[in-house]
């Protein structure tokens, strides 16, 4: 009886070597033969689930960022309130440990690639963190009808600003410029300016 292939798992397997490229040595260079010779598979298999290079760096984003949203989705506790799943969101984004750590670097070589890419772009500004500010400024509005927030905050603006202070940090911890307990002591300070007191952590 042939042996059955699982396809997305086999798929997952070359974005992972991409991964491992995009984190150690940037994505310049990349080819479809480094990848495989990372994945330990021929270039012809890359080829029959990837088909062009273009084509794998986009898709192994679209993993990667699934891969993201369920690893922050995992550290939620159950039952968690809004103001403690979006610090759960916002921790997630830092290079805390070496997961969020490799998932930055990952990002940062896009981004870097995507100045000189048209096509990779337009990829990595409309699904690189696909609606975050969205789902910050929503979960704001549940505690503001909760009467969570404090007075006179323009939420949206609220959630855009709390998403840059982790993104404005990456880099920072990344070069030990700033250590990830001075980073999450950065975000607890916004979520409790944006809090009422009396909801502080």
């Amino acid at each position: 009886m042939p042996k059955r292939v699982d396809h997305s798992l086999r798929r997952l397997q070359i974005a992972e070597a991409l991964w491992r490229i995009a984190a150690s040595r940037g994505l310049e260079e990349v080819s479809m033969r480094q990848v495989a010779a990372e994945a330990g598979v021929s270039t012809r298999l890359v080829q029959y689930y990837f088909e062009t290079r273009d084509r794998l760096l986009v898709e192994a984003l679209a993993l990667r960022n699934e891969y993201d949203r369920k690893r922050i989705e995992s550290r939620l506790p159950e039952g968690a309130s809004l103001k403690e799943a979006i610090r759960v969101l916002l921790l997630g984004l830092l290079p805390l440990d070496d997961e969020s750590r490799q998932s930055t670097l990952i990002h940062l070589a896009y981004g870097i690639r995507a100045v000189n890419d048209r096509l990779l772009a337009e990829h990595v500004t409309n699904h690189a963190k696909p609606g975050l500010e969205d789902i910050v400024a929503d979960m704001l509005r549940g505690a503001q009808a909760g009467a969570q927030l404090r007075d006179g905050l323009d939420l949206d603006r609220e959630a855009a600003t709390l998403l840059a202070l982790s993104s404005g940090m990456t880099y920072d911890v990344l070069m030990g410029i700033r250590t990830a307990d001075d980073a999450i002591a950065l975000v607890d300070y916004n979520l409790r300016r944006v809090w009422r007191s009396e909801s502080a952590t």
